[in-house]
């Protein structure tokens, strides 16, 4: 994050998957939910093309796959229940998460949340990890954009609700849709290995990547 793109004066957190072990819950929640209300038995890799992309894409691109109509309003609130249900004294911070942000920040480099979830999705969350949202300087959730990634909008509103150059922004991502909307922001981005491999993560055009933040290597952060 030197030289011509200058110092780095943000890092944009994803949730799901970088903060949070969260997407076997929200996997389990959308199979239990297509069983209850469509008698479908969706199995858990249907769901992994449309990891990070928000849960109308998430489970609308499952549902187009098998042919089946969603109500998506009615059960998309179902998941979140059922979601809430299934988290509740289980969710658990991924190594180093908490400690990293925190680590940002008295770099003096400024925090951004940036979800593709909604919003009962993220403060479920965030409650059973305890963060606040104080815990960032800004807090973006799916239903603040019209297009959900890989398109940049995401990672583009986070920067100007910081007033950071998107350039000398740096996005922590665990999905491939995720690293694509980074780089089409044109931020740089650090891969977590966790819902996808280095390789896949770096193919996505990720600039690094780490097992966990534990791990990530601080020499990113200037």
């Amino acid at each position: 994050m030197s030289g011509a793109r200058g110092r780095l004066q943000a890092v944009l957190f994803d949730m799901d998957g970088v903060l949070a072990d969260s997407e076997p819950f929200i996997i389990a929640a959308a199979t239990a939910m297509f069983a209850e209300r469509h008698g479908a038995a969706v199995e858990a890799e249907e769901f992994l093309p449309f990891v990070g992309t928000g849960e109308d894409r998430f489970l609308g691109g499952v549902a187009e796959k098998r042919g089946i109509g969603l109500d998506l309003p009615s059960d998309k609130e179902r998941t979140y229940a059922i979601y809430g249900e299934l988290i509740r004294g289980k969710l658990a911070e991924l190594p180093g998460a908490a400690a990293f942000v925190r680590e940002c920040r008295e770099r003096g480099l400024k925090t951004a949340l940036a979800t593709s979830a909604d919003r009962p999705k993220m403060e479920a969350n965030l409650r059973e990890l305890g963060l606040g949202e104080d815990a960032f300087d800004a807090v973006v959730n799916g239903l603040d954009v019209a297009r959900k990634k890989p398109f940049p909008d995401i990672y583009l509103e986070a920067a100007r609700r910081l007033g950071a150059d998107p350039g000398r922004c740096l996005v922590v991502e665990d999905a491939l849709s995720g690293v694509a909307a980074a780089k089409a922001a044109g931020c740089a981005c650090l891969g977590i290995t966790g819902s996808f491999d280095a390789a896949a993560l770096r193919g996505a055009g990720a600039d690094w990547t780490a097992p966990d933040l534990a791990r990530a290597d601080r020499a990113i952060l200037g």
